[in-house]
């Protein structure tokens, strides 16, 4: 800021603070001189969220003391430092093979940031905004995220999910949506085969490819109930 500025700075905090007014013509100027040496770096307004009379306005509403310069300059370099974490550094334009040029960009771009004269590059900010529509009509086309021929072939790796989706595709209930009341697979997971050795112990746990029959009659029942309600 300039003293002009700055001077302009000083009258707004006495209007709302009249503990920080200097009557004698010697103490302002000395007031004046302080703040200009502390302030001449802070920027009186930017395009981008910084305005020195909002942070003064919050000191005065937050804190019993009168303002001093070096709270307005922490409040500005606390702005500069919040840009700075939310900005990312787009690629320079500048050939990278002229290392000088492309530093300079580079170093041009973030202090621009910094002293709010641009917005920061957030472009690897995560959003809520929802799939790109690109993203919604290859879905709606191949009908899954995963297309046909990657699936089939994933199919040999996973046989339960393979069978899984070839019976619900065939109009058959979907198994793994309820729990197994044989060998007590949660919902989700498949089938274990489980085999009763002559102490009367349960052998085995290998997953299985298809599901128990009572698992079967459990989904179809389920069908059925959700049908009637």
């Amino acid at each position: 800021m300039e003293r002009r500025e700055v001077a302009a700075v000083l009258a707004y905090i006495g209007r709302l603070d009249p503990r920080t007014i200097r009557a004698d013509p010697g103490e302002a100027r000395d007031q004046l001189a302080q703040w200009h040496e502390l302030l001449h770096d802070v920027p009186f307004a930017t395009d981008y969220g910084w305005d020195v009379r909002e942070a003064i306005r919050a000191h005065v509403l937050d804190s019993p003391y009168p303002i001093l310069p070096v709270d307005v300059a922490r409040a500005w370099r606390t702005y500069r430092r919040d840009r700075i974490d939310r900005h990312t550094d787009p690629a320079p334009a500048a050939d990278p093979d002229d290392p000088t040029a492309w530093r300079a960009e580079l170093l041009g771009t973030r202090q621009a940031v910094a002293i709010g004269t641009a917005a920061p590059s957030t472009h690897r900010q995560l959003t809520n905004g929802g799939p790109h529509p690109d993203v919604e009509a290859r879905v709606r086309a191949i009908g899954s995220c995963v297309p046909p021929t990657i699936r089939a072939a994933l199919a040999p790796y996973r046989p339960a999910r393979a069978a899984r989706e070839a019976a619900v595709a065939a109009g058959l209930p979907d198994s793994l949506g309820v729990g197994c009341p044989w060998c007590h697979a949660r919902e989700g997971e498949p089938c274990r085969s489980r085999r009763v050795g002559p102490d009367g112990r349960a052998r085995g746990n290998a997953p299985r490819t298809t599901p128990h029959p009572t698992r079967l009659d459990l989904a179809a029942a389920e069908i059925t109930r959700q049908g009637a309600a």
